[in-house]
């Protein structure tokens, strides 16, 4: 049996980041860029006026004394004045149009008035008032996102301002999930029989490795032969992770083990110092990353939160540091530990500012309705000591 930390690392610790696909720009938020990305153009792509008003020669202006200038054009957005502007003459200019040849300051339309084709204005001098500089945000070809940058729809929004409407992009892993038992029964079956249990764990873990990005194949399911088993695994070759549920203890009907390592998968380990999720199937078949989860529903989602999403990121080019939590007040003490690295459901409570956690009454690794109403887990190091209220523990959120 090993300690958690070392299963992580062996999970994860060398995983490198998957072969690369190209992507539309609005496809690819919560992506890593695979290569630097290099403006096609500069922003602004020429001098643009920052608010409405009038072009003008700041050597034109009197400050205190009116100046009054003659209104040769207009420059908008859409559509620029084209020609020069000379001694004693204005344009009326629009936010986001480009600034006249010879302007170098625009006049606010608030500081100005036109009559009859004549601006007149007591501004004064203020070289490069209101007027965004060429290239101000980003110059042609100049690298405006590195390589292994997180996309968010904030740097989606630079990407595509420099000229990209599709990225190269580190690939999504593909997950096959493959629920083993002969009691296993679907949710929407009509009725149930006493000796079933609903397969909730599957669309629970398709979900929360959606949400980490992966690409989730359908669902399989499989009894509890060797025959079952080995055809299903054999219908997994596509995926990058398979990630079986149950069947990884040591009864008699415990099978994926030996199924697994029949289909060719080499074993890296089996057991992992934690509570719940010791039962826990470390290995490769190939390329492939196979993790077998306990069956309970919450051993299987501790194992998943703690190492398949982590795997999930390293194979999508993200930062995967092993889940450590935040440290937060206990709002009820705690017994000393035992050997086993304990995660504990646990509620939130208290304000924002003062939160403390709250330990639930009941960690039987079969109860749902605990995980559904907890806020995340306290990790219980091996042999920790007794923790009284108030003392600070690991809180990991989920």
């Amino acid at each position: 049996m090993i300690s958690v930390e070392e299963a992580f690392s062996r999970i994860v610790g060398d995983v490198k980041p998957l072969t690369t696909e190209k992507l539309p720009v609005a496809e690819t938020s919560g992506r890593v860029l695979a290569a630097p990305l290099p403006a096609r153009r500069s922003q602004p792509g020429a001098d643009m006026s920052a608010m409405d008003g009038y072009a003008v020669r700041n050597t034109d202006l009197g400050g205190k004394e009116p100046a009054a200038l003659k209104r040769i054009g207009e420059s908008a957005a859409g559509a620029p004045f084209t020609g020069k502007l000379g001694a004693g003459e204005a344009v009326r200019i629009f936010t986001g149009a480009i600034v006249p040849e010879g302007a170098d300051q625009v006049v606010i339309q608030e500081n100005a008035t036109e009559d009859k084709g004549t601006v007149y204005t007591r501004e004064a001098p203020s070289p490069r008032a209101n007027i965004r500089g060429k290239g101000q945000d980003f110059l042609e070809r100049q690298v405006v996102l590195d390589a292994g940058t997180f996309l968010t729809p904030k740097s989606i929004g630079l990407a595509a301002s420099a000229g990209y409407a599709h990225l190269m992009v580190y690939r999504a892993p593909k997950i096959a999930i493959l629920s083993t038992g002969d009691e296993l029964a679907a949710p929407d079956q009509k009725s149930f029989k006493a000796h079933e249990t609903v397969n909730s764990t599957a669309p629970q873990l398709a979900a929360l490795f959606k949400d980490a990005g992966a690409v989730v194949l359908p669902p399989m399911q499989a009894g509890d032969t060797l025959k079952d088993l080995k055809t299903a695994i054999a219908k997994t070759a596509d995926a990058d992770i398979l990630v079986t549920i149950g069947g990884a203890s040591v009864g008699e009907k415990d099978l994926i083990q030996q199924a697994l390592s029949e289909s060719g998968m080499k074993l890296d380990f089996w057991k992992v110092a934690m509570r719940p999720g010791k039962p826990l199937i470390h290995g490769h078949m190939g390329d492939r990353h196979v993790l077998g989860l306990p069956g309970n529903p919450v051993s299987a989602f501790v194992c998943a939160l703690l190492f398949v999403r982590p795997l999930i990121d390293a194979l999508m080019g993200r930062p995967a540091p092993m889940p450590s939590g935040v440290m937060l007040p206990l709002a009820a003490g705690l017994p000393e530990n035992g050997s086993r690295q304990h995660y504990m459901r646990a509620q939130l409570t208290g304000e924002p500012g003062s939160r403390h956690i709250a330990p639930a009454a009941e960690q039987d690794s079969s109860l749902l309705t605990v995980l559904a109403q907890s806020d995340g887990l306290i990790v219980r190091a091996p042999d920790a000591p007794a923790a009284k209220a108030g003392d600070l523990v690991p809180f990991l959120p989920f």
